[in-house]
């Protein structure tokens, strides 16, 4: 199942996914909140709280998911996926490689650093690491 984070900045789409995730969930939650970011500022500000196993997401889902990715593809500006599944933190990490914008995986721990990380602004990440 997919829910939408309600408590995050208005330029930072929320995703939490636990149990199965299906076809019709990132078509009635996912894919919309994306759209809509898009049309609002033109760029992808993402988390993702997995706390389902990457396995339970069904076929639908997973190509759903890949064709919003592929739509957008221009337009991911941070990616950050919160698991505590260390292949899914991999890959995130390896996937800032093969898109324009950045990702970071976090463990679930680092849920806090993780909302900061993909919250902050170019010029706030600039100001922060000084």
């Amino acid at each position: 199942m997919l829910q939408f984070i309600n408590d995050l900045e208005p330029h930072v789409v929320g995703i939490h996914a636990t149990g199965e995730v299906t076809k019709q969930d990132v078509e009635t939650v996912l894919m919309p909140r994306i759209d809509e970011l898009v049309a609002r500022q033109g760029e992808i500000n993402y988390l993702l709280v997995l706390e389902t196993d990457v396995q339970n997401w069904t076929a639908g889902a997973w190509w759903d998911d890949i064709k919003m990715g592929l739509k957008n593809f221009t337009k991911w500006n941070k990616i950050a996926v919160v698991s505590n599944q260390k292949g899914v933190q991999w890959f995130t990490d390896a996937f800032r490689f093969f898109v324009p914008g950045k990702s970071k995986g976090f463990a679930l721990s680092e849920l806090s650093e993780a909302v900061e990380w993909v919250t902050a602004k170019e010029n706030e990440t600039i100001e922060q690491s000084k």
